[in-house]
């Protein structure tokens, strides 16, 4: 069993509390999202964030191929981190810790997710040519977004 990681690390030049209200809001998850995506969400965002929240999203992740994602808010230190866990969706595993810590000028934001993905052989061979470009190239639409949104860290 192949369980791959990926990692990501963006300064923003906002206070933690403005991150932790922009980040731990599931409503803004889309407009960090490509548009290609699909991005919507069905249930379990109408309250702040929670341990033991079930988000469900509708996702198009490749080929215009809809797909059911179940999520489970499973750690929150408000403030500081969450853990959202996949519950049902298009990975085997999916475990994705959001970390905010305040530094000078402002906050560093870091991902750390590790995830498996499903079709044993066939899937470790499709991974380094659709889904880990697919999931940099998420990162990367977000990294730019929040840069848009907050502005860049000097």
């Amino acid at each position: 069993m192949k369980i791959y990681t990926k990692s990501s690390i963006q300064n923003l030049p906002i206070s933690r509390q403005e991150a932790w209200e922009f980040l731990s809001n599931p409503k803004n998850l889309k407009i960090i999202t490509p548009d290609y995506m699909g991005f919507s969400i069905e249930s379990g965002a109408d309250k702040s964030i929670f341990a033991g929240q079930i988000i469900q999203y509708i996702v198009t992740p490749v080929l215009g191929i809809k797909a059911k994602w179940v999520t489970e808010i499973t750690h929150v230190e408000h403030g500081h981190f969450f853990v959202d866990e996949q519950r049902y969706g298009p990975y085997s595993f999916w475990h994705h810790k959001h970390f905010i810590k305040e530094i000078p000028g402002g906050v560093e934001m870091e991902d750390i997710i590790d995830y498996k993905i499903p079709l044993g052989i066939l899937g470790q061979w499709m991974h380094p040519i659709l889904v880990k470009p697919k999931l940099d190239e998420i990162f990367e639409y977000r990294r730019k977004k929040l840069m848009e949104l907050f502005g860049e860290f000097k």
